[in-house]
């Protein structure tokens, strides 16, 4: 018969175990906001530039949740993407 135990409830594995999965759950919130400053931002460059180029593109990509919300404040303020990503 199979013996099941909850490592969760394990005295030496259960605090890092539960020590990982939080960590776990905020590397990927910080990930999914990134993706998502990242989106937002490119649908607002395309809305008011047109298309955007590939160095932009890659620019945007390398750039930190919080830079990215500071490009998103810069975009109503410059008059190009060129000015934009500077």
């Amino acid at each position: 018969m199979p013996v099941y135990i909850d490592i969760l409830e394990n005295e030496i594995l259960g605090p890092a175990f539960k020590r990982g999965l939080e960590e776990g759950k905020l590397e990927g919130k910080l990930e999914g906001k990134l993706e998502g400053e990242l989106q937002i931002l490119r649908r607002l460059i395309e809305k008011r530039f047109g298309p955007i180029p590939e160095w932009a593109h890659e620019r945007l990509a390398a750039r930190s949740a919080a830079e990215l919300e500071e490009v998103g404040v810069r975009i109503l303020d410059v008059a190009s993407v060129e000015d934009l990503l500077r």
